[in-house]
């Protein structure tokens, strides 16, 4: 059975920074893309960083773009997620998912595997 297991979430001030892990059991990661998503009070969830298969391609979503890195340790079965200059905008449930293509999506239509999600709070 695979799980995913996001860590790291908390309640920050604006202009902090949190880390955000995703390990990964069951199925390795290194021949997968992966993702992170994210859903406010409210609204849908949305596509937040995607990495490819083999870390070589990255893509962000506008809101996070210049202030978050996603990155992956194959030999952990983890993915990271940093995000520094957190706004206030930024408060939601944070997702990791793990695809079953080596090409990252924006959707969520290619990711078959969950995390519960972890809270992330920026207060202003």
């Amino acid at each position: 059975q695979v799980q995913l297991v996001e860590s790291g979430g908390g309640l920050v001030q604006a202009g902090d920074s949190l880390r955000l892990s995703c390990a990964v059991s069951g199925r390795t990661i290194s021949t997968s893309a992966m993702g992170w998503f994210r859903q406010a009070p409210g609204k849908e969830r949305v596509f937040v960083a995607g990495l490819n298969w083999n870390g070589a391609t990255t893509r962000y979503a506008d809101s996070v773009k210049g202030r978050s890195t996603i990155s992956r340790d194959n030999a952990r079965n983890t993915v990271y997620l940093q995000t520094n200059s957190l706004k206030p905008e930024d408060t939601a449930v944070y997702y990791c998912a793990l695809s079953k293509r080596y090409y990252i999506d924006y959707t969520d239509a290619s990711y078959d595997s969950w995390g519960q999600g972890t809270q992330v709070t920026v207060s202003s």
